[in-house]
């Protein structure tokens, strides 16, 4: 696909936080990634406002195992509190998404370079990324590298259908929409043989405001464009 990147990620744990189970201060993970957590770490090897960032499939390499910890979170109005966090342990992912122009930001159509906005990020991606690179929390640090989707023999290969049944899909951000509002996605995945294929974030029926936005402003003042970023690249600089 044009303008796409394909990289395993893999770490120790992962959370990706069911909602319905923070109420009591508890945190369980989803089975499977998000398709917001995985745009996070697309954007973590390299994001810039001019660009949209689409997640198109992820491959589940590894079993699904859960593992229960006793967490002190930090309790702001003093005190000691303990909750119990289950985190996915052993986690590994192959995963495919690619780049589009943000339309709803003319704002940024100076940098609408589309050639070396892929270089960047392929190099982002061999130097792996360009932030830190987490699953679902800050806490579950996870690594990137290239790779081709589908090589390699994944546990779930020949697994049939698995229906993962209502989940966060993602957010809509305003910049992103054209709204002034942000607002939360949710779908049904079907796991087919390991590989979850996502629908594109318009596809979603499903979607509720949470509040009222407005987008950040940017232009050259705040924003390296790719024309420049690149030519530092070109003289020895870090992607």
């Amino acid at each position: 696909m044009r303008n796409s990147i394909e990289f395993v990620v893999h770490g120790a744990y992962a959370l990706f936080t069911d909602p319905l189970t923070k109420l009591g201060g508890e945190k369980l993970s989803y089975q499977v990634p998000t398709y917001q957590s995985l745009k996070g770490i697309v954007e973590s090897i390299y994001w810039k406002p001019t660009l949209l960032m689409i997640v198109d499939a992820v491959r589940i390499m590894n079993p699904i195992r859960m593992e229960s910890k006793g967490i002190r979170p930090m309790d702001y109005s003093g005190g000691n509190t303990l909750a119990n966090y289950t985190y996915l342990r052993d986690v590994r992912y192959q995963v495919r998404a690619h780049f589009e122009f943000n339309m709803n930001r003319p704002d940024m159509a100076y940098d609408r370079n589309e050639h070396k906005h892929h270089n960047i990020m392929k190099r982002s991606l061999q130097a792996g990324g360009r932030r830190d690179i987490f699953l679902g929390a800050r806490e579950c640090q996870a690594y990137v590298e290239p790779c081709e989707f589908g090589e390699g023999d994944g546990f779930y290969d020949g697994y049939g259908d698995i229906h993962l049944g209502n989940m966060v899909h993602g957010i809509n951000y305003p910049d992103e929409t054209g709204r002034n509002q942000l607002e939360v996605r949710l779908w049904n995945p079907v796991m087919k043989d390991g590989i979850i294929h996502f629908i594109r974030p318009e596809q979603c029926t499903q979607v509720r405001v949470i509040t009222d936005m407005e987008p950040k402003h940017f232009d050259h003042a705040n924003v390296e464009s790719a024309d420049e970023l690149f030519a530092q690249l070109e003289e020895g600089g870090n992607p």
